[in-house]
């Protein structure tokens, strides 16, 4: 009984840090200034410059969290779009043999965990969300060393799986 209680303790935590992310106080609304963008969202946890002088404002919730939001600025410093970019949708936008490291990170900015796949000398970026808005799921953007992508996969994510249902 005590491990089923710590067990499901775990997982409400789980549950909630997943949760957990920016507190927005207010939405941004296209044509705010960075000053009114910032006021409403706080800091961005990173900032991606753009080829054309725009730039990207990540507010992303991992290593836990399955969302991050991208605030798009123009190059006068005016909100352009708001869009959460951990989708299905958004990471077909990604083209394997042709996306860069960079690309990547500016498109859904950073990753959950790094990790390797020796066989193929590929370093793996993997990044939660919630697939179809339902399903724990992990996307898996496998780079070569030259820093381009050469597969993409994804799968469930192990850290919403209860490895222990006996007595469930």
């Amino acid at each position: 009984m005590n491990k089923m209680i710590r067990i499901a303790s775990l997982c409400a935590i789980l549950s909630l840090a997943g949760c957990a992310g920016p507190i927005f106080k207010e939405t941004p609304l296209v044509d705010d200034p960075l000053a009114a963008v910032t006021t409403k969202l706080g800091q961005p946890t990173a900032v991606y410059p753009l080829p054309d002088g725009s730039r990207n404002l990540e507010y992303a919730t991992a290593p836990f969290g399955q969302f991050t939001w991208m605030a798009h600025m123009s190059p006068d410093g005016r909100l352009l779009s708001y869009e959460q970019v951990l989708t299905g949708e958004k990471f077909a936008t990604l083209k394997v043999d042709q996306a860069t490291k960079d690309e990547v990170l500016r498109t859904i900015g950073r990753p959950a965990e790094i990790s390797r796949v020796h066989l193929r000398n590929y370093e793996v970026w993997s990044y939660r969300y919630k697939e179809a808005g339902v399903w724990n799921s992990l996307m898996h953007v496998h780079f070569d060393q030259q820093g381009v992508v050469r597969q993409m996969m994804n799968g469930p994510d192990p850290m919403f799986d209860v490895r222990d249902r006996k007595g469930w």
